[in-house]
C-alpha cells in the first residue's frame, strides 16, 4: 500500500559524476571561447574541450553516457533534448541543457561571457550562436521573449579513491580537486 503524500521516486534524477573539477578548463575571457573548441589544457599537455556533454536519460540516468565530437547531432548522441552540458566558467562549475530552448541547437557550440552593467560583472551567461539570443548561466532566463533554459544542479565531492590534490594549472602548487557531480534540478511540488 503507498503510502499518501509521496511521490513515485524518478529514475531520471540521479547524481552522475561527470569526472575531476581539473578535468574542467578554466575559462576566463568572456566572450572569446567557443566551449566546443580544443582549449590548452590546464597541465600542458596538449588541448582538452572546453566542456564536456553526457547523454542522460530521463527515465534512468545509470545509462549516461558522454558524447563527443560529431555524436552531438546525430542519433547515437541520444539527441539534444536529454543532453548536459558541463563546463566551468571563471572558476564556477554549471551544468546546464545543450539544447538551445528557443531553437534546439546544441549550446555546446555557445560561448559564455559576463552580464555587465556600466562596466560591472553581475551574472554570467551563454550565447546562443544560431540566433545570437544570451541565456544567465544561474536562472536559466533568456535575455528576449520569455524562454528559459533548464540548469543542472552541481556538487563538487571528495575523491572516492581518497587523493585530495592535484597539480595546479598555475604553477604555484597543488590545489584541492574533487568530483564533478550533476542531476537535473528537482521539481518542487
Amino acid at each position: 500500500m503507498a503510502l499518501p503524500f509521496t511521490a513515485p521516486s524518478r529514475g531520471g534524477n540521479a547524481w552522475l559524476c561527470v569526472g575531476l573539477a581539473s578535468s574542467f578548463p578554466n575559462i576566463i575571457e568572456s566572450g572569446s571561447t567557443i566551449l566546443s573548441e580544443h582549449l590548452d589544457s590546464c597541465n600542458g599537455k596538449g588541448s582538452t574541450p572546453g566542456c564536456k556533454v553526457f547523454y542522460v536519460p530521463t527515465a534512468d540516468s545509470s545509462q549516461a553516457r558522454p558524447v563527443e565530437g560529431d555524436a552531438i547531432l546525430r542519433s547515437e548522441g541520444g539527441g539534444l533534448r536529454d543532453q548536459v552540458l558541463v563546463f566551468k566558467y571563471k572558476g564556477k562549475i554549471h551544468a546546464i541543457d545543450n539544447r538551445c530552448p528557443h531553437s534546439a541547437y546544441p549550446l555546446s557550440e555557445g560561448v559564455p561571457a559576463d552580464i555587465e552593467d556600466f562596466g560591472i560583472a553581475f551574472s554570467a551567461s551563454l550565447t546562443c550562436p544560431k540566433h545570437g539570443w544570451t541565456f544567465d548561466l544561474f536562472s536559466g532566463r533568456a535575455d528576449r521573449a520569455n524562454y528559459k533554459l533548464r540548469l543542472w544542479e552541481v556538487q563538487l565531492r571528495p575523491r572516492a579513491d581518497g587523493q585530495a590534490m592535484a597539480a595546479d594549472g598555475d604553477g604555484d602548487g597543488p590545489e584541492k580537486d574533487e568530483e564533478v557531480w550533476v542531476r537535473r534540478k528537482q521539481r518542487m511540488g
